[in-house]
């Protein structure tokens, strides 16, 4: 039976460093009736993501922030449990922007829901949040368009063991790359290499990353796709080949920063090696999710493509589910369940 009440978190204060508890509402309100064309879906799993942090500040960026008192966007998989709309029916599973609360209700062709339906039967609901989701669109589109990798190259990823690290690893793996991760920890490290296939992987709170880049790329890196930022990626660039591509996604490192971001200090490498460093923002590359999933979804299907995920119960959990990425504790890819599939 669908509730009546919606309970939603909402921002309620941009945060000067790391969010705190003053930066979130827990609001709740009376699920209306819905107007022609319109869906209401149940939300059943939440993305927990790093750019999270960036829409909760002020000012331009490449996607508008999310404002004082509005519900804090995120991206999750739900099912359809009243429709208006030819296009949905209830039942259906979709993914879209669902933000971080218990009900979605608006237009099926929503522009900022963007909902499409998704298969369970393909995969499991979690993968639509990972590799079939927005960190696998980033991975898979950001390495190949933006890195255009060749067989025998040799890519570095950090995060690797994150839900935007497994995904490129892999599919560089793929497309007969050598790939070096850097992930924090020793069981991560033996994650990467061990279950998702990368041929090293560089433990950066025990280890010295500068040396083993050295020991793991004795042939230099071609391809570095950089999730992280600050001194990791001022250490890769040291190890660039000519004509090498950087591939800008995140900078985790830098997100809660309370002074200016710290930008690349061995930036003349590009110079050196007429290297390329360019940005990715997957939000480019909507019209083409489907070709990335029907790959990856085949690959899964035989066997030669691996995720994981670190699911959190619970929607009052997300402040603190949040702040487990910037506090590297979670393992994998960070997901939120807010309620169950049935």
């Amino acid at each position: 039976m669908t509730s009546t009440m919606n309970r939603q978190i909402r921002l309620a204060a941009r945060p000067v460093g790391f969010p705190t508890a003053e930066s979130w509402s827990h609001t709740s309100e009376a699920l209306r009736t819905l107007n022609e064309g319109e869906i209401q879906i149940k939300t059943l799993y939440l993305s927990i993501d790093p750019a999270m942090r960036g829409w909760m500040n002020g000012g331009k960026s490449y996607i508008r922030p999310v404002e004082i008192n509005e519900v804090m966007r995120a991206g999750g998989v739900g099912i359809v449990v009243a429709s208006q709309s030819s296009r949905f029916a209830v039942g259906d599973y979709v993914s879209g922007s669902i933000g971080v609360q218990e009900y979605w209700t608006g237009m099926a062709d929503d522009k900022y829901g963007g909902f499409y339906k998704i298969d369970p039967a393909l995969a499991p609901l979690p993968a639509y949040l990972n590799a079939l989701g927005m960190p696998g669109m980033t991975a898979y589109f950001g390495l190949l368009d933006v890195g255009q990798p060749k067989a025998g190259e040799t890519v570095v990823v950090s995060g690797a063991a994150g839900a935007v690290g497994q995904t490129v690893g892999q599919v560089a793996k793929q497309k007969g790359c050598r790939v070096v991760g850097i992930a924090g920890g020793k069981e991560k490290c033996d994650f990467v290499v061990n279950e998702l296939g990368f041929d090293a992987c560089i433990d950066y709170k025990n280890s010295s990353v500068k040396d083993d880049l050295k020991e793991h790329c004795p042939n230099g890196v071609d391809i570095y796709f950089d999730n992280v930022g600050g001194e990791i990626l001022d250490t890769v660039l040291t190890r660039i080949n000519m004509k090498a591509r950087i591939i800008i996604c995140g900078a985790i490192s830098q997100y809660n920063n309370t002074s200016a971001i710290k930008g690349p200090s061995n930036y003349l490498a590009l110079l050196v090696n007429r290297a390329r460093m360019e940005g990715i923002v997957v939000f480019d590359y909507v019209k083409r999710y489907p070709e990335a999933v029907k790959e990856m979804s085949q690959w899964m299907a035989q066997g030669q493509f691996h995720t994981r995920e670190d699911i959190v119960q619970g929607l009052d959990q997300f402040p603190a589910a949040l702040m487990m990425l910037f506090e590297g504790k979670n393992f994998g890819k960070l997901i939120l369940q807010v309620s169950s599939e049935n």
